[in-house]
């Protein structure tokens, strides 16, 4: 029965995924065959299978149950342009976070220690 439901799912993602390939190419007034657009649609499908499941291992071999965008970022380390874009988009959100908001992390001693044992030296 799970099985059955799950299967349903993934057919009605995939026939998303068709649908927005084939909204892509008439916003962009693009000539793409019918066979062709079915397999752009399978193959972003099945990489966001895959990415999605590369997400879930990162975030259990962190020990969590919630993924994080470090987790997204490591998940898509195959990819070198996308890493860093989402690097990128990761940073500009901090930056627009307000300061009140961010989660501060509680730092161990050992961390303290190294911090205050590190001697920066000028270049010249």
């Amino acid at each position: 029965m799970e099985r059955e439901e799950d299967d349903s799912v993934s057919e009605l993602l995939i026939d998303r995924f068709r649908l927005s390939t084939i909204h892509i190419r008439k916003r962009n007034a693009m000539e793409i065959s019918g066979p062709v657009m079915a397999c752009i649609a399978d193959l972003a499908f099945k990489y966001a299978e895959q990415l999605a499941k590369d997400l879930e291992l990162f975030s259990q071999h962190g020990g969590r149950k919630t993924a994080n965008m470090e987790d997204v970022i490591l998940s898509v380390h195959r990819n070198e342009h996308l890493a860093t874009l989402l690097r990128s988009f990761c940073n500009d959100l901090k930056a627009k976070e307000p300061q009140s908001q961010r989660k501060r992390k509680k730092s161990s001693k050992r961390e303290d220690q190294a911090t205050t044992s590190v001697v920066h030296i000028p270049d010249s």
